[in-house]
């Protein structure tokens, strides 16, 4: 009877912790991100306290400390949800604010003992013991949530090419997968310092499958229901993520030097015109493979006479987001003119590239437009080598592909060895 108890005591925890956290982030627009990132702040010393000394039973015999299972996954489900709210770049702010924070700690603990200390009763002390094996714990905690975070996103991400729209799946997947590896990075770090058995191991780990499941069900009540966004955002490039996460922003420096389309955030055509150039004479003499993907938004003409200007340049950005959501770190994606983008994807031929525009415009095809209808583009690709070696050339070969692609249909791509 007292394992059901602590049962269900860990999923009021989880609600109570979830709900307070939730509305924090949920009131970001009106408090800013502040305050919920000094919850996040308070709580985690408790979290690893928990984590180090606090366990329970649980039917079958689990053990399992409310600090990793509900504090510290809670945790992790709440910063993947600040990422698709927000972005990699917001994500990273409290994590190394964190782990500053916890090797600060662990430094002032080891001056602190050098103080010639008042006893202020008998019997009171500063157990420095206790903090160094806290501090080091937290350390090490915060270090494993960097690569926790980063992975999480890039899961997240990568599942939206598997199941879409499915929020709850995406959700459930990414967070099980990281927080099997959590489990096994951070009791190694607890073994070291405190001597915790495999039990704590294995029973962590299915405490945390069980507060997975919950906080994913949470976790998309939150996104479909709570915090709903008025507009569709930005959608980073999967590879781009980790990019930001970990200050190396390519794709960002590439536009501070370079002309970026004010509209949509693709590069624009004058670069084009530079860069396209440089690549393609680049890829044919050293005989690498290049692609050109020509993309145009199906029907935006008939859109925009029924919804208008601004409504169509919505309709734009969230497909120029789309595409370059789609798109490799590598690739190059430029506004060509009205509904029209270009991607230069180096090192990409022939039936690979014919993919790779596939998989752009299935990613496309997945959204909704702001009037609640399908999005739709039509792509046609030329390869360097197979069909020309020269910009001019490759682009009037894809520029025809796509012409081919309007009249069969739309929605479609015609590539080399397209069938």
């Amino acid at each position: 009877m007292a394992e059901i108890e602590n049962v269900l005591l860990l999923a009021g925890d989880a609600l109570l912790y979830f709900a307070a956290l939730a509305a924090l982030l949920g009131a970001r627009d009106r408090i800013g991100l502040g305050p919920f990132f000094c919850a996040l702040g308070v709580l985690h010393f408790l979290e690893t306290y928990l984590a180090s000394i606090f366990y329970v039973t649980l039917p079958f015999g689990i053990v399992a400390s409310p600090g990793s299972t509900v504090l510290f996954a809670g945790k992790l489900m709440l910063l993947l949800l600040l990422y698709i709210r927000e972005d990699a770049v917001v994500v990273r702010q409290p994590i190394y604010g964190l782990l500053f924070g916890n090797v600060l700690v662990f430094a002032l603990g080891f001056i602190l003992r050098h103080h010639n200390v008042l006893p202020i009763a008998e019997g009171r002390s500063a157990d420095f013991v206790f903090l160094d094996e806290m501090g080091g714990l937290m350390v090490w905690g915060t270090a494993i949530l960097f690569l926790d975070c980063i992975i999480i996103i890039l899961l997240y991400e990568r599942t939206r090419a598997w199941f879409g729209g499915h929020v709850f799946v995406r959700l459930l997947l990414s967070s099980a997968a990281v927080l099997t590896f959590d489990q096994a990075a951070f009791f190694a770090g607890l073994n070291f310092l405190t001597g915790a058995g495999l039990p704590v191991l294995i029973g962590g780990w299915i405490a945390k499958m069980g507060a997975v499941a919950l906080y994913s069900v949470l976790g998309t009540l939150y996104l479909t229901r709570y915090d709903r966004p008025l507009g569709r955002r930005a959608v980073p490039r999967l590879r781009d993520v980790f990019d930001t996460l970990t200050y190396r922003e390519r794709y960002e420096s590439l536009l501070a030097r370079t002309g970026c389309d004010a509209l949509t955030g693709a590069l624009d055509r004058h670069s084009l015109e530079a860069y396209g150039r440089r690549a393609v004479d680049s890829a044919a003499a050293a005989g690498r493979p290049l692609s050109l993907l020509l993309i145009d938004l199906d029907h935006f003409k008939g859109f925009n006479d029924r919804f208008g200007h601004a409504a169509g340049d919505r309709l734009l950005r969230q497909v120029a987001h789309d595409i370059m959501a789609a798109s490799r770190l590598s690739d190059f994606t430029y506004r060509f003119g009205g509904e029209e983008f270009v991607v230069i994807a180096d090192g990409v031929g022939g039936a690979d590239a014919t993919e790779h525009a596939e998989h752009i415009r299935a990613a496309v095809a997945a959204a909704r437009d702001p009037a609640g209808g399908q999005i739709t583009v039509s792509i046609g690709v030329a390869s360097c080598g197979r069909d020309a070696t020269d910009y001019d050339d490759l682009f009037a070969v894809a520029d025809r592909r796509l012409y081919e692609a309007k009249q069969s249909g739309r929605n479609r791509v015609i590539g080399p060895l397209t069938k």
